[in-house]
């Protein structure tokens, strides 16, 4: 049965991988087993989607799950900071010497609400893949390196110092630059492929090629919840993996290691991506059952004040659902209060015990809606 590819020696000395003519049979055999888990991914897949189109205010949702899974895409490739520490960074103006950490996760928050947005006029191609990566480290601490939305021109590699000590070395340029023209030819192929395989598929064959030098991971899983968007299996992009991905970290580069070994078995990463699905709409699920509940009884809070009190309040509350940490400054945006007016909503919202302060400070003091915060953070 034909394989995925073959470490094949190299003129300079070392082993690269040359992925075989894509795709290769044994990803379009799919077991019995795999069918029937796919099919119980589909449905908790479609159980999501209609619960998560009933949410008000989605935008500012669905932001709240992009932000968490910026935060986890990143921290997978070695960034330290948290969700909580990006989204206090988005209330500093201007954003002036953030921590490196803090920028990554804010550049991939860009980055992906690029690529969705940019769906409505660009399909998922190798140019979208391009403009996101371009998005994702333009300006970030690896730029010297990462050539902005540029394939790479040279060999690169995976773990070691050098093709000949790596853990993995990808296709030199010209193969990569066949295989990613394969890899575009199967996005539009009508070659049946269940939805949730083709989504990793496309996953696994990308960090295969690897064709940046920087960005891979990142950009790579961010081609999954494009696909599904794409594809209309998500009709509001609230599915996101990374979470998932950081968690069973050890395994999740496991079984793509397997994937492009020259016995690898694609079933093992197809298998672990089906599972992720549904852990990761399950617990989407719950988040936006969570929303709910939280938004109502808050808003029965808010409404208890006087009418005048209670119509600034709700305006304050529908932006936290966005930002749920902001400063002074955020609240005279919204409000058009002065500094006092803020103020003043802050300590209702604080009465109310929706918001608290985040720390103690003398000066520049930030408050956090903790109980919506919780729904997001990924130890909750």
């Amino acid at each position: 049965m034909p394989q995925i590819g073959h470490n094949v020696s190299q003129p300079e000395g070392f082993k690269a991988f040359i992925p075989s003519t894509f795709p290769v049979q044994k990803l379009l055999e799919v077991s019995q087993e795999m069918q029937v888990k796919h099919s119980e991914a589909i449905e908790t897949l479609g159980r999501l989607d209609g619960i998560s189109r009933l949410l008000p205010d989605k935008d500012f949702f669905i932001l709240m799950f992009i932000r968490k899974d910026a935060a986890s895409s990143s921290q997978i490739e070695g960034t330290n900071a948290s969700m909580d520490e990006s989204i206090e960074a988005e209330t500093i103006e201007p954003p002036l010497d953030l921590p490196d950490d803090v920028n990554d996760i804010l550049h991939y928050i860009d980055a992906l609400n690029y690529g969705i947005k940019r769906l409505s006029e660009l399909p998922l191609s190798l140019r979208l893949l391009k403009e996101i990566h371009s998005e994702l480290t333009t300006g970030t601490r690896s730029t010297q390196h990462s050539y902005p939305g540029e394939f790479r021109r040279t060999q690169n590699w995976i773990g070691g110092t050098k093709p000949s000590n790596a853990r993995f070395v990808p296709p030199p340029v010209h193969e990569m630059n066949r295989a990613l023209g394969e890899l575009e030819n199967f996005i539009y192929s009508e070659v049946p492929v269940l939805p949730l395989i083709k989504a990793g598929v496309l996953h696994s064959q990308f960090e295969t090629i690897h064709p940046f030098t920087d960005g891979n991971g990142r950009t790579g899983r961010m081609m999954v919840t494009l696909y599904l968007t794409q594809t209309g299996r998500l009709g509001i992009p609230v599915l996101y993996l990374s979470d998932y991905f950081k968690k069973y970290q050890d395994r999740y580069y496991e079984v793509l290691n397997s994937y492009h070994s020259d016995a690898g078995d694609p079933n093992e990463w197809l298998g672990f991506l089906l599972d992720g699905v549904m852990e990761t709409a399950l617990s989407a699920i719950k988040t936006c059952e969570r929303i709910t509940n939280l938004r109502l009884d808050d808003m029965v809070k808010v409404q208890s004040l006087g009418k005048s009190s209670a119509q600034s309040t709700v305006k304050m509350l529908q932006n936290l659902y966005s930002l749920p940490i902001v400063g002074i400054g955020e609240v005279m945006k919204w409000t058009g209060y002065s500094k006092q007016g803020a103020y003043n909503v802050i300590q209702r919202l604080i009465e109310l015990e929706i918001l608290e302060p985040r720390g103690n400070k003398d000066y520049g003091q930030k408050y956090q809606y903790t109980r919506y915060l919780d729904l997001f953070r990924s130890d909750t």
